[in-house]
Formats: structure tokens, sequence, C-alpha cells
């Protein structure tokens, strides 16, 4: 047997079974219980810095563009 054919053989069966096994694995991990709260920290993390600007201020030859931009 060569080697393609060998490797379509597992791929075709117990390659699918694990890729199986692992798709079923992340959909109960995402799905249990206690799962809501960490999904929704995540969810808020665009949001964290909402009252300030998460980077720092842009040079001064760029302040009056900005300050029209937020206006």
């Amino acid at each position: 047997m060569d080697h393609y054919s060998l490797l379509r053989e597992f791929a075709d069966s117990w390659f699918l079974l694990l890729m199986f096994s692992f798709f079923l694995g992340l959909v109960v991990w995402v799905f249990r219980p206690g799962a809501s709260s960490h999904q929704e920290e995540a969810a808020e993390i665009p949001f964290r810095h909402e009252d300030k600007p998460a980077c720092e201020p842009a040079p001064a030859a760029f302040a009056n563009d900005v300050k029209e931009a937020r206006q």
C-alpha cells in the first residue's frame, strides 16, 4: 500500500472520528452551565474603556482633527 492510500484511509476513518469528537467536546464546553458568566465577561471587552480612550492621546499636530471628530 502506498503512502497516499494509507493516509487517505486514516483520514477517512479515525481522523474523522477524532475531529467529530473534538467538535462535540467544544460544543459541550461552550454550552456548559457555568460558561455564561465567562461569555458575558468576554462580550463586555469592547466596552471596558467607555469613559476614556484606551490608548494615549493623539500628538499635538492632530489635536484639531481629533477634536472635530469628537464633536
